[in-house]
Parts: C-alpha cells; structure tokens; sequence
C-alpha cells in the first residue's frame, strides 16, 4: 500500500510516519510545506529507506497536489498537515484558515478525483472548546471552538465528513488530546519549559496555571491513529486520549523537579485570549470498537520526554537557531533538483 502523510515531518506526523515505516512494508508519501514547524531532521532516522519519499508542496497548491496525486498514486491519505499553535492563530487568524481547511478541501478533491481508498483526517479535541469541572468531550459532543485554530479544524472536519456524505468517500476522523514526546517543536508547553529550565531562564505560565488537559503519548496517538486507519467505520469519528488530566502548573513543576530546577523559574503572566479551562476525552467508542489503548504511563513517559531533549540537545538547538531548515537544502534540494 502506498500511504501519502501530510504534514509528515512535523511533530506527531513525523512520529507517525517513523512508526508506518518500523510497523509496516508499506510506501510512504510525506508531503510537507517545511513552515516554521516542519523539521526533516526528524525524519533523518529513515531518509535513505526506499520505501519513503518526501515532496516539499503545499496543500493548498491545488496544481502542486495534483501532480503528487498523479504521480504517487496514493491508496490512503492520513492527514497531519495543519498550522496548530493557538497562540499563532490569535496574532494571525487567516494562514490558519487558508491552510487547515482550503488545504483540507484541495487533498479531498485530489484523492475523490484518484480514487484513494480511506482519507484519515487527524483533528483534535479543542474543537470541542472547553469543559467545565465536570464531564468528558465524547464523538457526538457539539462543536464549540474558542479560537480561530479550533474553529479552522473543525470547519476542516466538516468538510471531510460532508465528502463522506455527499461523494461516498471513505473517510475517518479523529479528535486527541495534548500530546507530548519526542522532536515536539519547541514552542508548545512540554519542550518549551524543559529547554527553559536548562538554560535557566523564566518559565511563562499563562495566568495561575490550572488549565487542564488531557495528556497522551505522542507514540499512543500514533497507535490510535493506525487502529483507526485500519479498523475504523467510515464517515465516523473517533476520540483519542489517554484518561490523564493535569493542570499545567503540575507539568511545569514535574519538568523543574526532574531537572533539579528550583520552582522560582515559574513566571506567571497575563493569561492567553479566550484560554480554554479544561479538556478532557472520553474514549470509551475507540477503545471498545477498534481494541486500542494507551500503553504509555505519564509517570514513566514524561521523565523519558525530558530525558530525550536532555540526549538530543543539538536537534532541538538548530531549531531554536533556525539551522534546521538548512537540512532541506543540504539533502534534498539537489536530489530534487537531478
């Protein structure tokens, strides 16, 4: 099977498309437009596997797309390419927009028009906005997005559910929580502190801290993701997470501890616009109907995601430099270019 990942070289698609190629004999596509968070060096591990191919496009080129279309063939598509920082959506809504559901609407045309067998589009829970002190997001929750990177996937969702409605095609989605582990980019909450913490500069918590998400492993995730792909019923949506509710504050202090850091980093400052409280999964359907679970302990797991930036310092160095996107240029511009 040939598989084309959007988005494959960023944080969960590039863990993702690690995990097809350890787990599989199947080809695989990676389209990525290497923005600010696309990294190649994360896929470096695999870059001389035969069975992988990268192509630098953007999914909303529809021309570009359709050549990669007609050129790979693709059977499924799993779609991970999307602007995904909150933060990024508030200072500059319309990228956020134009990528996560024109783009959307360019791959489902182009796998209609070939033909592709099953569309995975891969979403998250903040489309379900926020939670009060009670309860669970489930798969018939309504749709309440409290920023303009939740309101473009869940825009994106629905029109990858009407392609499934109107055109019959085979299409899936799933929603999942925070997610945390390795090559994750430095600007999100888990890397962001631990980088911090060992340089010993301030580490900036939004408002008093106890916004609480649902944490999983990015490895989890990516599990779920293949138990959807292959066992998922078409046109439905499933819900991923792990059952591990924590305050931010918890996460910040766990990472000081574990790195021998004294609390007195902690900065509280002014509080994100429009900050979601509390999310939380319920993924009882996933887990009865496709026999997926978490297998990764957040006691154990969190500890190894510090241990991994502490063993990979240079990775995540040359991305906060902005050295990583010379690696496009130094290992693949020519052999594109021959």
């Amino acid at each position: 099977m040939n598989v084309l990942v959007t988005g494959g070289a960023g944080f969960i698609g590039a863990n993702y498309v690690l995990r097809r190629l350890r787990t599989s004999d199947d080809r695989v596509t990676v389209v990525d437009a290497l923005t600010y968070a696309g990294n190649l060096e994360s896929l470096k591990a695999v870059e001389e596997n035969p069975a992988l191919s990268f192509h630098r496009a953007d999914i909303t080129d529809s021309d570009a797309m359709e050549k990669i279309f007609e050129e790979t063939k693709p059977d499924a598509v799993v779609h991970f390419a999307a602007e995904s920082h909150v933060d990024r959506s508030i200072l500059g809504p319309r990228v956020f927009t134009t990528t996560n559901v024109l783009g959307t609407q360019v791959l489902l045309d182009c796998s209609k028009k070939h033909g592709v067998q099953r569309f995975v589009m891969v979403s998250t829970d903040e489309v379900y906005g926020s939670l009060g002190k009670t309860g669970l997001f489930s798969e018939t929750s309504p749709l309440k997005p409290s920023s303009p990177y939740s309101a473009s996937k869940a825009a994106a969702d629905l029109v990858a559910l009407s392609y499934h409605h109107t055109f019959g095609m085979d299409v899936v989605v799933t929603r999942c929580s925070n997610n945390y582990g390795p090559l994750q980019f430095p600007e999100k909450l888990i890397p962001l502190m631990i980088i911090n913490a060992l340089e010993d500069k301030p580490l900036p918590v939004y408002g008093d801290g106890m916004q609480i998400r649902d944490w999983i492993h990015v490895e989890d995730h990516c599990a779920a993701i293949d138990a959807v792909f292959a066992k998922g019923m078409a046109g439905e949506v499933y819900n991923i997470g792990s059952q591990n509710e924590r305050p931010n504050i918890e996460i910040v202090k766990r990472i000081l501890a574990h790195l021998g850091k004294p609390e007195t980093l902690i900065r509280h400052v002014e509080d994100r616009l429009g900050h979601d409280r509390r999310y939380a999964i319920d993924p009882t359907k996933t887990e009865g109907a496709l026999g997926w679970v978490p297998e990764k302990k957040f006691e154990d797991a969190l500890p190894a995601t510090i241990d991994w930036y502490l063993a990979n310092r240079t990775w995540w160095e040359r991305v906060r430099s902005g050295a990583y996107r010379e690696y496009f240029e130094a290992q693949y511009a020519q052999r594109l270019a021959d």
